[in-house]
C-alpha cells in the first residue's frame, strides 16, 4: 500500500535498476503533487509508467496535473485551460466506463427528494443563518474559510434534524421510502457525512434493526457489520458514511442508495454509490438523493454540478465550459461574502 511504500522507499532503493512498469491503483492518492505520497512515488526509478483510477478529478484540474507527473512529467502544466488539457492528456488517457465495458449491468436510476424543511427546521435555519452571517460580516478582513465552513456545517446539519425538536422532513420522506424497500425485500445502504446523522437513524429506525459502518466502528468488527448486512435477511438497512464507504467495498447486492445529506465532491458520492453499482449487481440501483429547497443544500448542489461539467469538459463529454471546482471565493460567496483580497485561493 502507499502507507508501506513510503516508509520502504528509501535513498537505497532509488538507486536499484528501474523497474520496466510501475503501476499505481487509486492512483488519485497522488493527486497533491505537495505531499508525500505524489513526491515517494515519483522517484520510484522506471521506464513506464501507469496509474488507474476511476476519479482522475476530485476537485479540480490540480489533480489531475498530480497524477500526470507521474504518468508523463512536463506533459501537461498548471496554465492550462481545461479543453487544452484534455487535448494534451487524450494520447495517454484510455478510458472505460461501466456502461461501455459491462453492457449488462443493470441501470442507475437517480431521483431526487426535493423537500421543504419542516416550519421548527425552517425557523431554527433562518436564525442560525442570519446570526451566522451578521458574525461573518462583523469579522471583517479577519473571517477566514474555516469560519465559514463552520457555518455552512452548521445549516447542514439542520437541514438534516431541527437542533430543539428533532423535526426532519428528509426523515419522513426516508422512513416512508423504507417501507416500502424492506416490503419488498430489498435491501439499502443510507449515507452521511456525519456519525452523529447516523447515530439519530439508527435510534428512530431501530425497528428495521440497521446495520452501521463508520470510523467510530472497530475495525476488527467491521467485516463482520458487513457479512451481516450481507446475509441476514432481517437486516435490510446499512447506515454508512461516505469516508468509510469509500475504496474496496463491495455490495452490489444492495438495490437501493439514500444520500441523507450531500458531500461536497461528486467523486465521493459517485465512488458511494458505486459500493452498489458495481460488477455482480442483477438489479438497478435506485439512488435518491435528499435535498431541502431553499437552503445551503441547492447552493452546494449546483456547485457538484459545476464540477461534474468540469470533468466532462475535459474527457469530452461536454462542450460547456464550467467552473473549476469548489474555490475559496465559491465557499465564500454561498452568503456573498468576499474574502480579503490578499487571500490566497484555496481548494475546498
Amino acid at each position: 500500500n502507499y502507507e508501506s511504500l513510503i516508509r520502504d522507499c528509501t535513498d537505497e532503493a532509488r538507486e536499484l535498476r528501474p523497474f520496466d512498469l510501475v503501476i499505481l491503483d487509486e492512483a488519485q492518492r497522488v493527486k497533491n503533487r505537495e505531499n508525500v505520497t505524489n513526491q515517494v512515488a515519483r522517484s520510484i526509478p522506471r521506464r513506464r509508467s501507469w496509474a488507474l483510477t476511476g476519479t482522475p478529478i476530485e476537485n479540480g484540474v490540480d489533480d489531475l496535473l498530480g497524477i500526470f507527473e507521474f504518468v508523463a512529467p512536463g506533459l501537461v502544466d498548471a496554465t492550462m485551460k481545461p479543453r487544452a488539457l484534455g487535448r494534451a492528456v487524450h494520447d495517454h488517457v484510455l478510458r472505460r466506463t461501466k456502461e461501455q465495458v459491462l453492457s449488462d449491468l443493470p441501470p442507475k436510476l437517480f431521483r431526487d427528494a426535493e423537500l421543504e424543511l419542516t416550519p421548527d427546521q425552517a425557523a431554527a435555519y433562518q436564525l442560525a443563518e442570519s446570526e451566522g452571517v451578521v458574525r461573518l460580516r462583523e469579522m471583517k478582513h479577519e473571517v477566514t474559510i474555516q469560519h465559514v465552513f463552520e457555518l455552512v456545517l452548521r445549516l447542514k446539519q439542520i437541514c438534516n434534524f431541527d437542533p430543539a425538536t428533532g423535526e426532519s422532513s428528509k426523515f419522513e420522506r426516508l422512513e416512508a421510502d423504507l417501507e416500502e424497500c424492506v416490503a419488498s425485500g430489498r435491501k439499502a445502504i443510507i449515507f452521511s457525512q456525519w456519525v452523529q446523522t447516523l447515530t439519530e437513524l439508527r435510534s428512530r429506525l431501530a425497528r428495521f434493526a440497521p446495520a452501521e459502518y463508520h470510523g467510530q466502528i472497530p475495525h476488527r468488527r467491521r467485516e463482520e457489520v458487513l457479512e451481516r448486512f450481507r446475509r441476514d435477511d432481517g437486516c435490510r438497512i446499512l447506515l454508512m458514511t461516505y469516508g468509510a464507504g469509500g475504496v474496496g467495498l463491495n455490495l452490489q447486492f444492495a438495490n437501493y442508495v439514500f444520500l441523507f445529506d450531500r458531500w461536497w465532491n461528486p467523486a465521493v458520492e459517485d465512488q458511494a454509490i458505486n459500493r452498489a453499482h458495481r460488477i455482480g449487481a442483477t438489479n438497478p440501483v435506485t439512488v435518491t438523493r435528499f435535498l431541502t429547497v431553499g437552503t445551503i443544500e441547492e447552493r452546494i448542489n449546483q456547485i457538484l454540478n459545476e464540477k461534474r461539467e468540469l470533468f466532462d469538459t475535459v474527457f469530452g463529454a461536454s462542450l460547456k465550459s464550467p467552473r473549476c471546482g469548489l474555490s475559496r471565493e465559491e465557499v465564500f460567496s454561498l452568503f456573498n461574502l468576499h474574502p480579503a483580497d490578499d487571500a490566497a485561493a484555496d481548494a475546498a
